[in-house]
């Protein structure tokens, strides 16, 4: 009756051997080249946690889009797009050109490149 025994430990170690070759066991990041090679399909984060909104391409405390409480500031000083709903000086719709002022203080700070803004009609 023990051999039985010995025997399934034994299978069934052989069967969680088989499982980590076939299925991994790395930390399941895709490689630096898989994210190279495939920049749509990279994730945004949508955390807020850090000093830039990468979703709208401005200083997170600045970003209208994601803190309702701005918005009353930007009406106030005249500093609104009333067909995108937005600062107008945070309007990359009307004017794409806007985002390189944002960009010029994204690089001096971090000294790379933003990423661009995702752009919602």
């Amino acid at each position: 009756m023990q051999g039985n025994y010995c025997l399934s430990g034994l299978l069934l170690g052989l069967l969680v051997m088989s499982v980590f070759v076939f299925i991994g066991c790395g930390d399941g990041a895709p490689s630096q080249d898989s994210k190279a090679s495939s920049p749509a399909s990279a994730k945004v984060d949508h955390s807020h946690a850090g000093w830039w909104c990468v979703e709208h391409g401005v200083p997170e405390g600045e970003c209208a889009l994601c803190d309702s409480s701005l918005v009353a500031k930007f009406k106030e000083a005249g500093d609104w797009c009333k067909e995108h709903k937005r600062p107008e000086s945070q309007c990359f719709i009307c004017s794409p050109a806007r985002f390189d002022k944002f960009a010029a203080r994204y690089e001096a700070k971090t000294g790379n490149k933003p990423p661009q803004p995702e752009v919602e009609e």
